[in-house]
């Protein structure tokens, strides 16, 4: 008789096996870290704007400036030489989407203060999941108050009208 050597069919079999067991157990597990880490990095964004625009306001005699004047703000207050309030990611007045979130900021109405550009009396910055339950299962959101609220389910906004919607979106702890 031969001397073989290598792996039975039933050992084979039963690494697989092993291995499909193992996927199992660790899949699930990967997908809630990576819907934490989204949610971290949301809130760590919110946080972001809302200092952004308190050293803003502390600029433009009191009031908020819209995401691009947060970027850029020398266009936005007259003879302003200084540094940017916030980085260009996020700094738009779009809808950007960023760590499975859909993120925008939304205001009350523009004022018309001499010397600024499209200033406001209040701000909310708000982000929601791309995809409910994949990328993220809360939406957040964060204001004038420096406070930053959640609500229980993905799909429902926490700003109206540049305020911070405490009955719909509680604050974090």
């Amino acid at each position: 008789m031969k001397n073989q050597k290598g792996f039975t069919l039933i050992e084979l079999l039963i690494v697989v096996a092993i291995i499909g067991i193992i996927a199992a157990i660790a899949i699930p597990s990967l997908l809630r870290a990576r819907i934490s880490a989204n949610e971290s990095a949301t809130i760590g964004d919110i946080r972001t704007v809302i200092s952004a625009e308190a050293a803003y306001q502390s600029a433009a005699s009191g009031f908020y400036g819209e995401l691009t004047c947060l970027a850029v703000p020398g266009p936005c207050i007259t003879g302003y030489v200084g540094p940017t309030f916030l980085d260009g990611s996020i700094g738009v007045n779009a809808l950007v989407n960023k760590s499975g979130y859909t993120r925008t900021a939304n205001y009350d109405a523009a004022l018309v203060v001499v010397g600024l550009l499209n200033p406001h009396g209040t701000y909310c910055y708000m982000a929601s999941p791309i995809t409910a339950a994949t990328t993220g299962v809360r939406s957040f959101g964060g204001d004038s108050s420096g406070v930053v609220g959640n609500t229980t389910t993905s799909t429902q906004a926490c700003c109206a009208a540049g305020i911070l919607d405490t009955a719909n979106c509680s604050p974090l702890r």
